[in-house]
């Protein structure tokens, strides 16, 4: 079969694998779709902090069953999407529910090779069927629930002024289920492109561009009050640094992205706010139900779906997915 290896930072390889074999307890996936992220595009500019080379990417995945376990709710040619968190199921954090930051936790893509791959073989219980859903639809999945995760972390309710930080696909997947939990969202970056996107797409109701004056804006926004939830989705220390300022008195603070750097802010302004200040890692199952009951709504534009390519392509189109230029929201793999 064709697999994708990123050999080191900017060099990607395509190799022939022998077809893996199914374990007893596995659902083998034949990979239909695999769609591109901002880990992926760390790992290929080498600014991810979790892995080493040489890896295959790929983590927000979609397929079909080739073959299942006797007695397993699945079946040949179901839609699937998989769980990309392989966690241990017995550790402190699993045992509390947390699945999503295991202290075991080896994820497709970075910690373990991925799913640029003609087939994968999985553990059942990270093996959604996704029944009703394109395969594109089952590709978006992993991402959508990621910001999913992060509004249920931030406990956004209705009528609350929410800013998310950074319009990439992880803002806009916080985006789509604050606006789905009723919250007023505004969204902050430096491109114009992806705010209109959010504004007219998504039903952010706000948009700033960053530059001269937009704290103004955004005090202005909410009468001088800012906001009851800030979610960071930039991967940049500074914005994250800057963030604690944009959040209101008795408001939370919760980074999605993850940077390899500290992270420091004002303690007297942190504790004057008495500022909830929370990480949001992964997703867990119940995050992935509910992105599956959004999408067979219809509650997710497929409008993010900018950028198309074959796996065989990968290796010399990828790097066109980094260029700011090409206008990429979400890159999307076709596996034949």
């Amino acid at each position: 079969m064709l697999a994708i290896f990123c050999d080191k930072p900017g060099l990607l390889v395509s190799k022939e694998l022998p077809k893996p074999p199914r374990a007893e307890n596995e659902v083998l996936v034949r990979v239909r779709r695999i769609g591109v992220c901002g880990t992926d595009l760390h790992i290929f500019t080498g600014n991810q902090p979790y892995l080493s080379y040489p890896r295959i990417m790929g983590h927000e995945l979609s397929g079909t069953v080739e073959e299942a376990p006797q007695g397993s709710s699945l079946s040949a040619g179901d839609i699937v999407t998989i769980i990309p968190y392989m966690s241990c199921g017995h550790c402190s954090a699993c045992l509390k529910g947390k699945s999503n930051c295991c202290r075991n936790i080896g994820v497709l893509g970075v910690h373990r090779d991925g799913g640029m791959v003609e087939y994968l073989s999985v553990p059942q219980q990270f093996v959604l069927k996704a029944e009703g859903l394109s395969l594109d639809q089952a590709a978006m999945t992993e991402f959508l629930a990621i910001g999913a995760h992060a509004v249920r972390r931030g406990a956004v309710e209705r009528d609350q002024h929410v800013l998310i930080v950074g319009a990439g696909p992880i803002g806009m997947a916080v985006a789509v289920f604050a606006v789905m939990n009723g919250a007023t969202v505004t969204m902050i970056d430096s491109r114009e492109d992806r705010l209109s996107f959010c504004r007219d797409h998504l039903g952010v109701a706000n948009i700033v561009q960053l530059g001269e004056g937009d704290k103004d804006r955004l005090s202005e926004i909410t009468e001088g009050n800012f906001f009851d939830v800030v979610f960071d989705a930039t991967g940049n220390p500074k914005a994250m640094e800057r963030g604690f300022s944009f959040v209101g008195h008795g408001g939370a603070y919760v980074l999605v992205s993850i940077v390899a750097s500290d992270i420091s802010f004002n303690d007297p302004e942190f504790h004057k706010r008495e500022t909830t200040l929370l990480g949001s890692r992964n997703a867990t199952p119940e995050d992935f139900e509910r992105v599956l009951q959004a999408l067979r709504a219809g509650r997710v534009p497929d409008a993010l779906i900018t950028h198309r390519m074959t796996l065989a392509e990968v290796p010399a189109n990828f790097a066109g997915l980094t260029d700011p230029r090409a206008g990429v929201i979400k890159g999307m793999v076709e596996v034949a």
